[in-house]
């Protein structure tokens, strides 16, 4: 499966699209140049294919380049940290 992780700022999300609905990763920045990644979803016919940790990986990355500081009040993401 080809999963193209894709950034949509106004809205503050990473999605993944598909065809039977998105994969997202929500988060939402804070004062003091942090983010918070709040939400993971996928769609449960997609669930364990590692569509999730892709979402989270990009995201990860994205916000190291920004120089922000990372919370996750997301059980998955706090996984990753």
């Amino acid at each position: 499966m080809t999963a193209t992780v894709n950034h949509d700022s106004a809205q503050q999300l990473f999605y993944i699209e598909l065809e039977h609905g998105d994969a997202v990763l929500e988060y939402q920045l804070l004062p003091n140049q942090t983010v918070n990644f709040s939400r993971t979803y996928v769609p449960g016919e997609y669930r364990g294919k590692g569509l999730a940790e892709k979402l989270v990986r990009t995201g990860l990355a994205w916000a190291n380049q920004q120089g922000l500081k990372i919370r996750a009040s997301c059980w998955y993401v706090q996984k990753f940290l």
